[in-house]
């Protein structure tokens, strides 16, 4: 790891892990490049540790972008400088500004690039050069800023016991908010009695003064607010008062100062009443009081809300049963599923949840994979079949051999993929972030301008309207809501996308795929089923259907050619028992002939009708026509008499028309990309509807197609299965793989669809629209909310309305404006697409 120098040279010193060095001709170019960055003072590398000493300078030698920029240096030197990522857990932090101070004490620790901190799910993650353990000078760092951090462990989220240590701890949260809430207004509610009852009806306020005396209220308010404040209140003075002495001010030093303020001036105002101008001495226990309680009580919805926003995470990870049955030694025992070993024998019983991924040995059932994929139809499951932990067993019973376990099954997979996308920071975040920086600072500046104003310009009671106004600004301001506004969209937008089988492998193709103009989708595997199907057969006079496709498809068991294995397996849909071929021969691009129980059987193109002289001529027509209905047609002969047409396509897939047509309907243009010949491609073009035609494409090439696409700006979402395709699914703007729910690695694409079917393309984008949307409309609310209501609170209004605005009313509309982001977000729990 990087360590700052304890000489007080003001150096730092990194040690750095250095991968692709074989001689001392490396180390030689290893060094000058690091050398030549700007800072670095000395450097050293070692070619049997392959690792690189270096100490540097700088205006951020602390880390940072003098370490990116060394980084960046080995890497075009022709050397991999070794990354780490460090996930950590971060508690304390309420508002935007937390999160820039925690970023900002991250990314100056020694070998740090990056750091993103969520508000949302309470993480950082920390991309930095490898070389050490880093994780003790992150958490002192961390520490440092005032905040609590820990590494937060590599696994499925779940405790030993199958708890959720993460969602445990937010129960906890909102239990002690609760019961700070209910402290807060129980003492609360007697002093809005005492000032706010008698403000409102006089005979109550002379009522109370005459029997228990008015300093005697005074005293009885001071105490009750005294008891809010340095209680339940206590939590914004012990977080909020070493923010401000380290001049990082957050949200907490705005609620101190303005609860503070109310709280000092009356206590003034009660015990030395001499010392404020005649007129001043009024008190505002209440307001005070009134703010600490609804700040709380905003607190304790917003971490019901927020944790209602990680609900289909926790959700997934509920789906893994805690026990497996196990048959070992012939004797089936239940065991906790974290000792299941690849290779166990398991047995899963009708309606019983899958515990890991595995193949099935023995049985046949129905299992429900709408948690894996969105689709609701059961999946036939038999001898040979993949089955996939979390899923549902049906009516059957099924035996299984363990194949993944742990971290290594498809859900755990899944969690992490969605808590990777969920901790990213979308580029309209960054704005967000310089803004918030600064947030605090500057509403503190505004209050004091207030006072200042009012002090001297305002009506007399000067004083009091000053500290009045002063504190609503303070109160009034919510960091809040903006730091709020983007993770908790992701969050539930993203785990939306889980449940609808939609997999953001990386969380700013949220943003990305709004953008997109243009859907390239490859032809095989993802408009079509993927597989030759036998669609036509048109027997001659004389023939028989069954028997011409008997004979055939004895003829083709031999043949491993995709359009024999069509024929073959039709016929044995149909229960046909093949002979097997003698004298089989293959003619490559022509066809194959062999004997079958004593009869000759040619099949295959005209070159081989011609070749063996059977006449074809009065069935041209309607070859042709299958053609153009994107079909491969082909002829069978038997005995030298032709006998009949068959035609053998890659069938369409049910979905794909729907998929075009909604891809339409979100205004997007849509070509597709295969290696068919121009004929058949632009069959299948003017059956779905596509825009574009990109035929006799070669799996090379498809990656240009992407960038032809590209050409003038547009930005382009190419679709494919994710195996031939990874060159254009990484050229593309966003890259969209369509998977078959086994298998979610695929490392170039951005989006994952679980299921085989094409209409998640279009629910995925829909799903990017409505995400950046609602995220749009909470930055609007947040930002609104604050540009309007500060100068309402300042008294802007005052002069031409004579309209002021209470502390009260302020902190009750700042607690409510976090709360207003995140019931917004959570409205993308809700998202449906027609299907």
């Amino acid at each position: 790891m990087a360590v700052i120098d304890k000489n007080g040279s003001g150096l730092a010193t990194l040690d750095m892990a250095v991968g692709g060095m074989s001689c001392a001709g490396c180390v030689g170019r290893v060094e000058r490049a690091i050398a030549a960055v700007p800072g670095v003072d000395t450097v050293s590398v070692n070619l049997a540790t392959e690792r690189a000493q270096i100490r540097f300078s700088g205006r951020d030698a602390a880390g940072g972008e003098t370490v990116a920029r060394i980084g960046e240096a080995v890497r075009q030197a022709g050397y991999e400088p070794e990354q780490q990522r460090v996930e950590l857990s971060v508690s304390g932090m309420t508002c935007a500004s937390c999160v820039g101070h925690v970023e900002k004490a991250l990314r100056a620790v020694p070998g740090v690039i990056d750091a993103n901190v969520n508000l949302a799910t309470e993480q950082a993650s920390v991309t930095a050069l490898a070389g050490g353990d880093l994780v003790p000078a992150l958490v002192a760092a961390v520490a440092k800023a005032g905040y609590e951090a820990k590494p937060v462990a590599p696994d499925d989220g779940r405790a030993a016991d199958g708890h959720d240590p993460a969602a445990m701890a937010k129960q906890d949260e909102q239990a002690r908010l609760l019961r700070s809430v209910a402290v807060a207004a129980i003492l609360t509610v007697p002093l809005l009695v005492i000032e706010m009852g008698g403000h409102m009806v006089p005979a109550l306020h002379h009522g109370l003064a005459e029997t228990f005396g008015e300093r005697n209220l005074r005293v009885f308010s001071f105490v009750l607010a005294s008891i809010v404040l340095f209680g339940p209140g206590l939590v914004f003075l012990r977080k909020g008062f070493p923010a401000l002495l380290r001049g990082a001010p957050d949200m907490n030093t705005l609620v101190m100062l303005g609860a503070g303020a109310a709280w000092l001036s009356s206590s003034i105002a009660t015990f030395w009443p001499g010392l404020l101008p005649d007129g001043t001495a009024l008190t505002y226990f209440e307001s005070g009081a009134v703010i600490v309680t609804l700040i709380l009580l905003g607190r304790w919805f917003e971490a019901r809300a927020k944790g209602r926003t990680g609900a289909a995470i926790r959700s997934l990870i509920a789906l893994q049963p805690k026990t497996a049955r196990i048959l070992r030694d012939g004797t089936e025992a239940d065991i906790p599923v974290e000792a299941v070993k690849p290779g166990d024998t398991v047995v899963l019983r009708p309606g019983e949840r899958v515990p890991v991924d595995g193949e099935v040995i023995d049985g046949t059932s129905f299992v429900d994979e709408s948690m894996l994929t969105g689709e609701p139809a059961p999946v036939r499951k038999e001898a040979g079949s993949v089955v996939t932990g979390g899923t549902v067993n049906g009516s059957g019973a099924l035996s299984f051999t363990a194949r993944k376990v742990g971290s290594d099954t498809l859900l755990a997979q899944i969690v992490r993929t969605v808590q990777a996308a969920q901790g990213t920071k979308l580029p309209i975040q960054a704005a967000v972030d310089r803004i918030t920086l600064w947030f605090v600072p500057a509403v503190m500046a505004l209050s004091a301008l207030t006072f200042l104003a009012w002090l001297l310009l305002g009506p007399s009671p000067a004083l009091s309207y000053a500290l009045v106004n002063a504190v609503a600004v303070l109160i009034i301001a919510c960091p809040c809501a903006m730091g709020l506004a983007t993770p908790t969209s992701i969050m539930v937008g993203t785990g939306r996308g889980a449940e609808l089988g939609i997999l953001f492998r990386q969380g700013d193709a949220l943003q990305a795929l709004k953008d997109v103009q243009v859907v390239a989708l490859d032809k095989t595997g993802t408009l079509t089923r993927g597989r030759p199907e036998l669609t036509d057969l048109e027997p001659a006079e004389g023939f028989e259907a069954d028997e011409v496709l008997w004979l055939v498809a004895s003829a083709e068991s031999r043949s491993e050619h995709p359009l024999a294995l069509a024929i073959v397996a039709a016929a044995r849909e149909k229960r046909l028992a093949l002979s097997d071929p003698a004298d089989f021969a293959s003619d490559a691009g022509r066809g194959v002939t062999a004997m079958i129980e004593g009869r000759s059987v040619a099949i295959g193109g005209p070159r081989l009708m011609e070749r063996i002289g059977v006449e074809i001529a009065s069935f041209s027509g309607r070859a042709q026509s299958l053609a153009e209905a994107a079909k491969t047609p082909l002829y069978a002969a038997i005995d030298g008499r032709f006998a009949a047409i068959i035609a053998v396509a890659d069938a369409i897939k049910d979905t794909s028309p729907a998929a075009i047509a909604a891809l339409h309907g979100l205004g997007l243009k849509v070509a597709m990309v295969t290696g068919d010949d121009r004929r058949t491609a632009a069959a299948i073009a003017r059956r779905l509807g596509i825009d574009d035609v990109r035929a006799e494409v070669l799996p090379t090439d498809k990656a240009q197609v992407v960038r032809d696409l590209q050409k003038g700006g547009a930005k382009v979402a190419f679709v494919g299965d994710g195996i031939n395709d990874a060159p254009a699914l990484a050229q593309a703007d966003v890259g969209i793989a369509i998977g078959t729910g086994t298998d979610i690695a695929i490392e170039s694409a951005d989006v994952v669809l679980m299921s085989g079917d094409v209409m998640g393309v279009p629910r995925a984008i829909a799903l990017s629209k409505a995400t950046i949307a609602n995220i749009h409309q909470n930055l609007g609310w947040a930002f609104g909310y604050n540009a309007v209501l500060i100068p309402v609170a300042a008294g802007l209004l005052y002069p031409a309305f004579g309209i002021l605005l209470s502390p009260v009313f302020a902190g009750l509309a700042m607690a409510m404006s976090s709360v207003s982001v995140l019931a917004n977000a959570l409205r993308l729990r809700r998202f449906k697409v027609e299907s």
